[in-house]
């Protein structure tokens, strides 16, 4: 299951890890939920390389330390 507008929070996602430097190629993006809030994780193939909390204006902000369960897909259902 989907996040509403969770396509359009991966794209953003995206365009913020590449407008900040980013180099590698992300192979898969996902919106999770978490304790009440949603992330955007995005992945290459061997590793996280960045995790965006949606905050509740909408507004993306890159985790310096996402929690362990997002970051590592820990979660049970991925997705929202």
């Amino acid at each position: 299951m989907s996040a509403p507008g969770g396509d359009d929070l991966a794209r953003r996602a995206q365009a913020a890890y590449f407008r900040t430097g980013g180099e590698q190629s992300v192979s898969d993006s996902r919106v999770v939920e978490h304790d009440d809030k949603l992330y955007v994780v995005l992945r290459s193939a061997t590793e996280t390389l960045a995790v965006y909390r949606v905050r509740n204006d909408g507004v993306l902000r890159r985790m310096r330390r996402p929690p362990v369960e997002v970051e590592h897909g820990l979660l049970d259902t991925p997705g929202v």
